[in-house]
């Protein structure tokens, strides 16, 4: 188990190590920014229910072509999938297939192509996310074109300019990397920590590192950062399976 608070720049050691725990198919649990309040609420859910809708999910996404995701706020996200990238299953329950973040409960894969808006009322990720917190009253608006961010606007214009240059920090650092459902059915409401945000029912993405060791996509970076949001209406190609945050299966 790794637990610890994440710092400017460390993000590449936990990269190293997390490619030791693969190759050796070591059972490891990663807690970055881990609290007392994460440990009373998501570490606190019914892992066995996590599971069980956490593989209903993957058995759906893994075989789609794409996948489109709308909120209230103005989020309309849409993913085409490719049977050369897998999906991956982290709910919670560890196994030497794959190391998982704590509270578990996410499916995800590197996506073939990603465009459209997406409302960041959640939380941004890595260490911008101690520093910035809760951005229900302060969104995040992206805008991605082609698998790559365009744009970045928010009212807070210090959380504007640190995530673009995050975003800009190598080559693919503005690359989505990952598309992920949030499948830990325990939690309700934001908290402003992106350990356990991120696995809230719902779609996150994040631009940067791909987890390449996993899903086959073959490029790489060195960043990685997810971005958050809420109350969500998803479809699986024509399936709807969330609506407003509660999924329909």
């Amino acid at each position: 188990m790794y637990a610890a608070q994440g710092q400017p720049g460390e993000l590449v050691t936990r990269m190293q190590m997390t490619a030791v725990v693969t190759e050796h198919r070591i059972r490891h649990a990663h807690m970055i920014n881990v609290t007392p309040q994460i440990m009373m609420e998501g570490m606190r859910a019914d892992f066995r229910a996590v599971d069980e809708i956490s593989t209903r999910v993957y058995e759906l996404a893994r075989h789609a072509a794409r996948i489109r995701a709308r909120t209230p706020l103005g989020t309309d996200l849409h993913a085409e999938l490719s049977p050369h990238l897998r999906w991956l299953k982290t709910s919670g329950i560890i196994s030497p297939e794959k190391w998982g973040n704590l509270p578990g409960g996410e499916i995800f894969t590197s996506p073939a192509m990603v465009n459209g808006t997406f409302v960041v009322d959640g939380v941004v990720g890595d260490y911008l996310c101690a520093r910035y917190g809760d951005l229900s009253g302060t969104p995040l608006e992206i805008t991605v074109k082609e698998g790559r961010l365009q744009s970045a606007r928010s009212k807070n214009t210090d959380l504007e300019r640190e995530f673009w240059d995050y975003c800009h920090t190598d080559s693919n650092s503005d690359r989505v990397g990952e598309f992920a459902i949030g499948t830990n059915i325990a939690l309700k409401r934001v908290i402003g920590n992106i350990l356990q945000d991120e696995k809230i029912p719902g779609v996150h993405i994040a631009f940067g590192h791909p987890y390449a060791e996993h899903t086959g996509a073959d490029w790489k970076s060195g960043t990685h950062i997810d971005v958050v949001g809420t109350q969500f209406d998803i479809w699986i190609d024509e399936r709807k399976i969330m609506e407003k945050g509660q999924f329909l299966l």
